[in-house]
């Protein structure tokens, strides 16, 4: 079992950045392929970006491409989304996943509770 907690979410104003972080309570953390994802009001949850194992290999969504940055660090159990030149369709409530395994992958097994950004304009 593991156990997602999100920080770091908030109001800012378009152009401005925030780093969400994840901490993981996964004992083999490195073994697991990282993501994150994010749910606007009436959406489905979409997918953002994701992480392999030891970070060599990042995916992202054509809509963030350029702006998010996704990293892990093993060591603290945790991985980041570092956002810059936030824009108003940014706002949503932001989830962390984890999936076992060394792949990069879009289903995930294990969700966080999530956290706000919500982004003015």
């Amino acid at each position: 079992q593991v156990q997602l907690v999100e920080s770091g979410g908030g109001l800012v104003q378009a152009g401005d950045s925030l780093r969400l972080s994840c901490a993981a309570s996964a004992r083999t953390f490195s073994m697991y392929t990282m993501g994150w994802f994010r749910q606007a009001p009436g959406n489905e949850r979409d997918f953002v970006a994701a992480i392999t194992w030891n970070g060599g290999n990042t995916y992202y969504a054509d809509s963030v491409k350029g702006r998010f940055t996704i990293s892990r660090d093993n060591a603290k159990n945790t991985v980041y989304l570092q956002m810059n030149s936030l824009k108003p369709e940014d706002t949503a409530v932001y989830y962390c996943a984890a999936q076992w395994g060394l792949e990069f992958t879009t289903t995930y097994d294990y969700w966080g509770q999530g956290t706000q950004v919500t982004v003015s304009s």
